[in-house]
């Protein structure tokens, strides 16, 4: 079904099917379409293109198993089973990565250092979180004694985005599984390889047939569609673009699905002058172009106090221009290949934008010339001169594309970084502690880092605020979605 990696970095080629009912299956009508890798433009495989018609049997077969030997294992046994999806994980970290590689156009070293890694700790951390969970109980005086039990949510539907495939699916698919869930996986069309494969490490670490199931195919009209309106889907998690939240949000209304979003940024990063310079350029770096900036959580909009602002700018674009933009397979590679044409296309757009509105593009903005016949690359690009309210500054681009201002008081600051329909993520530098508690304090945003970016406890929540998000994920937060409580009152 999925061929094996072989050791020169070449792959055989990748067909993609579903998972259904712990079987790998074809679509009902055969129809299939391409998977490209965007950093060649070569097509790796084909993908099962699936509709109504296998969103149902999945979520059939989820509800069986929602009643069957997944019910039946004890919380111990449920733990050891999440815990070996972990392993897997692990032992397979090589092949894993290489697939990832190829269907995202990021950096190998990426994908091995962070996004396959954190897969695996996504089950190994909520196997662990399980042993400590606890509910609570009400003594009412000698009348009564009121306690509280969790049980699953029910059928979870999946909709997972393609800027990081595997981990962002185990972020929601591991604390579904402890809760008990069964669950409903609709992959990014643009990244179907590793959650193919989930399906086959999920039935060897001993998950019963039907707990999890995988249905390839598109949003509108397809099997996205499909997934959020269908009746016996009892939640729904989505991470991806505002408006097709929104989209999912209208068709899940009809049968009050719970929904947990995490949407869309433009967040703020904010450098005051106090700063230690050096390490909040190195960190700059990544948070503005780490996986070519496709990262919810970049801070695309960076704004500098002005006694900083100029030295700020000659060390952060000389610092810039010395990332590889290259073959993602390179170990040298820092910025791989944009995920399509189509999204390429996007971004360079923006840039377009940037020189209408007035910006200068101090670096980037254009392919570099070794690399124009091969896949859809981009250079690192930092723009200034734009105002607050110009469409680059405002809308997200998620590329590796940032904007640079100056600003000269902290109420100047904290009302620009809030002016937005976003409120995700958020970096402060600074070291007046005072100040770091008061502007944080005031950012309108989910998460907020001091000194730092992406750094993460993943006991705690995480989430957006404004047309970012619904809800929170993370230790008791995603448990508490991935459940529903019970009371139960007895009479003394």
């Amino acid at each position: 079904m999925i061929e094996q990696v072989v050791a020169s970095k070449k792959v055989k080629p990748i067909d993609c099917q579903h998972y259904i009912n712990g079987q790998y299956v074809p679509s009902i009508n055969g129809k299939t379409f391409e998977n490209i890798n965007p950093a060649t433009k070569e097509v790796l495989g084909t993908v099962a293109e699936g509709g109504k018609e296998e969103i149902d049997l999945a979520v059939q077969a989820a509800k069986r198993a929602l009643k069957g030997p997944w019910k039946k294992l004890s919380t111990d046994e449920r733990i050891k089973v999440i815990r070996k999806i972990g392993d897997i994980i692990l032992e397979r970290k090589d092949e894993l990565a290489m697939l990832e590689t190829l269907d995202t156009g990021k950096p190998l070293s990426l994908a091995s250092s962070l996004d396959i890694p954190r897969a695996a700790y996504n089950f190994h951390f909520f196997a662990d979180y399980m042993r400590g969970i606890g509910t609570e109980a009400f003594e009412t005086d000698s009348t009564a004694i009121n306690y509280s039990v969790r049980r699953p949510t029910g059928v979870i539907g999946i909709i997972n985005p393609w800027n990081l495939p595997l981990l962002l699916l185990t972020w929601k698919l591991a604390p579904a599984l402890a809760m008990g869930n069964t669950v409903v996986i609709k992959p990014a069309e643009l990244t179907p390889t590793t959650a193919t494969l989930l399906g086959e490490i999920c039935r060897d670490a001993g998950v019963p047939d039907g707990v999890v199931n995988i249905v390839h195919g598109f949003g509108p009209n397809s099997a996205g569609s499909a997934l959020s309106e269908h009746p016996n889907i009892d939640a729904i998690s989505f991470t991806g673009e505002t408006t097709t939240g929104k989209i999912i949000m209208k068709s899940a209304a009809e049968s009050l699905k719970k929904l947990s979003y995490e949407l869309g940024g433009k967040n703020p990063n904010i450098i005051f002058a106090d700063s230690d310079l050096d390490e909040v350029i190195e960190t700059t770096l990544k948070s503005s172009f780490v996986n070519q900036g496709e990262v919810c959580m970049c801070g695309s909009r960076i704004y500098v106090e002005r006694p900083v602002y100029d030295q700020f700018l000659e060390k952060f674009t000389a610092k810039a221009k010395e990332l590889v933009v290259g073959d993602p397979l390179d170990s040298k590679t820092n910025v791989g290949a944009l995920i399509s044409e189509e999204h390429y296309n996007r971004v360079k757009s923006y840039i377009e934008i940037a020189k209408e509105e007035g910006g200068e593009i101090l670096i980037g903005g254009k392919t570099p010339e070794e690399l124009k016949d091969k896949g859809y690359y981009l250079e690192p690009t930092i723009i200034v001169g734009l105002d607050h309210n110009c469409r680059v500054v405002r809308e997200e681009i998620f590329g590796p594309v940032v904007t640079v201002i100056p600003f000269d008081t902290e109420e100047e600051v904290i009302e620009l970084a809030n002016d937005t329909y976003y409120g995700l993520s958020a970096s402060v530098w600074t070291n007046n502690l005072r100040r770091a508690h008061r502007v944080a304090g005031e950012i309108e945003a989910g998460i907020v880092w001091v000194n730092t970016w992406f750094l993460r406890d993943l006991r705690t929540p995480f989430g957006g605020t404004k047309q970012s998000g619904i809800g929170r994920e993370g230790g008791a937060h995603g448990l508490e979605f991935y459940s529903e409580l019970k009371n139960i009152c007895i009479k003394l």
